[in-house]
C-alpha cells in the first residue's frame, strides 16, 4: 500500500489543481517517501494556494486510509496568492475608447464604469431607484451575475454597497440615457427592456469597441482599474479613491496600485537640495 503514488490518490477538490500544478511535480513520487521538502518545492514553484487545499485533504485521506502515517503538508505555509495582473488604459486611451462609445447604447455604462469604477455586475444590476440625477448621486446596491440556474441577485462584494457623488456632465449623460433607451426599472436593458447578458455585453459592444478603437484587448474589469489610475495619475488621495472604489480598506487599495501612485516606490534621493 505505501508503494502508492500520489497522483492515484483522489483529489478532493477536483482533478485541476492535481492534473496542472501536483502530478507533474509529484506524480512520480511515491506516498511513502514523500516528504515536506518536497511539498516546499511544489509550492516554491509558484503554484495556487487551491493546490495546497487539493494536497492538504489528500493527504488527509491517505492517512485515514492508512496510506502513509501522517500528512507532511500539515504546519507548511500555502503559497502566496498571486497577484492579478492590471492592464488599465492610459488616459488618452480612455479618452479614446469613450469617444467611439458615444453611438453605443451602453456609453452611459462605460462612462460609470471609467469615472467610478463599478464592476460590470454592479452595472448590470443598477436600478434607476438607486440614481438620484436632481442631488447627483449613485447608491451601489447590488451586484447581478448569471448561473446555470439563471440570473443572480447579490450584495456588492464589500457587503455593504457604496454611495457615490456623481459629476453634473454624468448625470446628464445618464439623464440622456435614460430618455433615449426604454430600460424599465434597470438603468442598462436590452433593446427589449430585459437584463443585459455579460457574455452578450462583451461579444457585442465591448470587445468590438477595443477593436474599433485600435485598443489592447483587455478585461472588462480593467475598466475599474482605469478608473482608479487615472484618478492617482491626477493627484486624488488614496483615501477617497478608495472609497470610490468601495474597498474594505485604503490598505487594499495601496496593495493593489502602490505601482502607479506617482511618488511611490521611487527610489530617487528625496532630499536632493536640501544639504
Amino acid at each position: 500500500m505505501g508503494s502508492r503514488r500520489l497522483c492515484r490518490v483522489p483529489a478532493p477538490c477536483g482533478p485541476q489543481p492535481l492534473r496542472v500544478h501536483i502530478k507533474p511535480a509529484l506524480g512520480n513520487v511515491k506516498l511513502k517517501e514523500l516528504t515536506r521538502p518536497h511539498v516546499k518545492t511544489l509550492y516554491a514553484t509558484g503554484s495556487p494556494r487551491h493546490t495546497h487545499i487539493t494536497l492538504h485533504k489528500a493527504l488527509n485521506d491517505a492517512v485515514a486510509d492508512n496510506l502513509i502515517p501522517r500528512n507532511v503538508a500539515d504546519g507548511l505555509k500555502p503559497p502566496k496568492p498571486r497577484k492579478k495582473e492590471i492592464n488599465p488604459l492610459t488616459p488618452d486611451q480612455a479618452k479614446t475608447f469613450l469617444q467611439a462609445a458615444r453611438e453605443d447604447r451602453f456609453y452611459a455604462l462605460y462612462v460609470l464604469a471609467i469615472h467610478y469604477g463599478l464592476r460590470q455586475g454592479e452595472l448590470l444590476g443598477l436600478k434607476w431607484d438607486d440614481v438620484d440625477l436632481n442631488n447627483g448621486t449613485l447608491q451601489v446596491r447590488r451586484t447581478m451575475s448569471e448561473s446555470r440556474v439563471g440570473r443572480i441577485e447579490e450584495r456588492p462584494k464589500n457587503g455593504r454597497g457604496r454611495r457615490i457623488d456623481i459629476s453634473p456632465s454624468v448625470a446628464e449623460i445618464l439623464a440622456t440615457h435614460r430618455e433615449t433607451h426604454e430600460s424599465g426599472d434597470l438603468v442598462f436593458a436590452t433593446q427589449k427592456g430585459t437584463p443585459v447578458n455579460s457574455s452578450n455585453l462583451l461579444q457585442r459592444s465591448f470587445l468590438p469597441l477595443l477593436e474599433l478603437c485600435e485598443l489592447p484587448r483587455i478585461r472588462f474589469h480593467d475598466l475599474r482599474h482605469t478608473c482608479a489610475t487615472i484618478r492617482f495619475i491626477n493627484g486624488q488621495h488614496p483615501k477617497r479613491v478608495s472609497e470610490i472604489l468601495g474597498h474594505s480598506s485604503v490598505a487594499i487599495t495601496l496593495d493593489i496600485y502602490s505601482h502607479v501612485i506617482p511618488g511611490m516606490g521611487d527610489d530617487g534621493d528625496i532630499f536632493e537640495g536640501y544639504c
